[in-house]
């Protein structure tokens, strides 16, 4: 189950994102917004990343109009490790190396078939668990308070 969250700046991409998931029989739940009247992404960020740190999603994907600010929201929730990323190669370190659970990209930037590329290497790249990366891991969550 992947948790999706996007404000009106990311909801074209997420729609995107939503009929490429439901095409590779990827079960997602949409946490909003349902539309492109202006909002506030940290509501929607906030409650993707929620569900990624519960457990009741295995990762999450957010976006905003430059993904900056809906990456920021999603990284203040204990347990979640987002990045944002605009191109395949980030996508594929960052599960690599950082074991990322929630992807970030921003609708302003990132068009609809680079944006099912990108998820597609963050959802189908695993985790090397390489000890060195698994050790800088455990650093940095043991940073949250």
């Amino acid at each position: 189950m992947i948790a999706l969250g996007s404000d009106h700046g990311g909801y074209d991409l997420k729609v995107a994102v939503m009929e490429h998931l439901k095409e590779r029989g990827i079960e997602y739940k949409d946490f909003g917004t349902y539309d492109k009247n202006s909002c506030d992404y940290p509501d929607f960020g906030l409650a993707a990343a929620k569900a990624v740190a519960s457990g009741e999603c295995e990762k999450g994907i957010v976006i905003c109009t430059t993904g900056i600010g809906i990456s920021m929201v999603a990284n203040k929730v204990k347990g979640v490790r987002c990045a944002l990323c605009s191109e395949v190669s980030s996508a594929r370190l960052t599960r690599e190396h950082n074991d990322a659970n929630v992807l970030a990209m921003g609708g302003g930037f990132v068009g609809p078939v680079l944006g099912c590329e990108i998820v597609d290497t963050f959802l189908d790249t695993e985790f090397s668990g390489l000890e060195k990366h698994s050790r800088r891991i455990q650093k940095m969550m043991d940073m949250e308070a």
